[in-house]
């Protein structure tokens, strides 16, 4: 096997994959045409922004005074996924948790605008999981974040199994969409990827480090390199791609599409041979949110029938488009055949 060059711009890897445009065209038109629904498991985040302006200092504190202007709200996290798949045609199926509180009527009202089925959409006691960041004139000056992250109680936990059952008897693909916040624990996990097995659609995974192996079965493992190298302990030698595909056979996973920022993304097959695609954005105004561009796109793609380098390289085309604007913002089919 060949060796990546100490460059970053690994020029020793085979020629890069390619999708022809007939076939991105078919791809890409299945979502809707077919109804595709993909089931998202996991995480939903509340994302709100309080905007204004700095006048002075609090004479209580050593702190700015923020004087609020607008109020808007996002969806985060798995729920930024959802949106995502909305965008391309096909309808996000939502298992997740969420309080009693305004934010989660705030959450299940912009998830109703997607047409998302929000069934598996369990109310709990724990609050809804909120991002709250203050800007002031362009510059964040603060977050605070309003969670409960412990795993879910025993009696919600087999709740939420019942829901991923009902979400994967319809669905054509899933997303475990992890952000440590207790929905994912491993019976939620191993029990998702195993319905989903019985069915045959493929399991699309954004891990996070509370779970990192517990995934064993899944599709595709998408994990950032921060996120690789925290998980196995060790700085990850990407001059040499044997190291992957140790990781695959490790994580018991069938692919590793690993994300390297500026550089790309890495996607390992089953054969062991580790395919360049290498990075498309043309200007980089905002990374929030390009990895739930990518999940959602690889699991709408290969449900649409997409292999998975076919699916790899259109997600990395909506990323470039994603990092391009700003916040977690959506990218629409339309966008990628544009940009193509």
């Amino acid at each position: 096997m060949r060796a990546w060059a100490n460059d970053g711009n690994f020029p020793d890897m085979p020629k890069p994959l390619a999708v022809s445009r007939d076939r991105l065209e078919a791809l890409l038109s299945a979502p809707a045409a077919r109804r595709l629904r993909i089931a998202v498991i996991g995480d939903v985040m509340l994302d709100t922004y309080l905007r204004g302006d700095v006048e002075r200092i609090s004479p209580e504190a050593p702190v700015p005074v923020v004087r609020v202007a607008s109020r808007t709200h996002a969806l985060g996290g798995a729920a930024n996924v959802a949106q995502n798949v909305s965008a391309l045609g096909a309808t996000p199926v939502v298992v997740a948790t969420v309080g009693t509180d305004a934010a989660a009527e705030q959450l299940r009202e912009m998830l109703d605008a997607l047409a998302a089925d929000t069934a598996g959409v369990l109310t709990t006691t724990r609050p809804t999981t909120t991002k709250t960041r203050v800007v002031a004139r362009g510059q964040q000056v603060v977050r605070v974040d309003e969670e409960v992250d412990s795993p879910l109680e025993p009696a919600i936990e087999a709740t939420l199994k019942a829901a991923v059952d009902v979400a994967i008897t319809s669905a054509d693909a899933i997303v475990l969409e992890d952000y440590n916040k207790g929905v994912l624990s491993e019976p939620v996990i191993r029990h998702a990827i195993a319905a989903a097995q019985a069915k045959t659609i493929p399991v699309v995974v954004d891990p996070k480090y509370r779970n990192f192996f517990a995934y064993g079965g899944a599709t595709v493992f998408k994990p950032n390199r921060r996120e690789l190298e925290a998980a196995l302990g060790a700085s990850l030698d990407l001059t040499h791609p044997d190291a992957l595909v140790d990781v695959v056979s490790r994580l018991g996973v069938e692919r590793l599409l690993l994300t390297l920022g500026e550089h790309g993304m890495a996607l390992v097959t089953p054969s062991g041979t580790v395919e360049r695609i290498p990075a498309v954005a043309r200007e980089v105004f905002d990374v929030v949110g390009a990895g739930d561009t990518v999940t959602a796109y690889l699991a709408t793609m290969l449900a649409a029938g997409a292999s998975s380098e076919e699916a790899a390289i259109i997600a990395n085309v909506a990323a470039g488009l994603q990092v391009g604007k700003a916040g977690a913002a959506t990218v629409s089919a339309a966008e990628v055949r544009d940009a193509w």
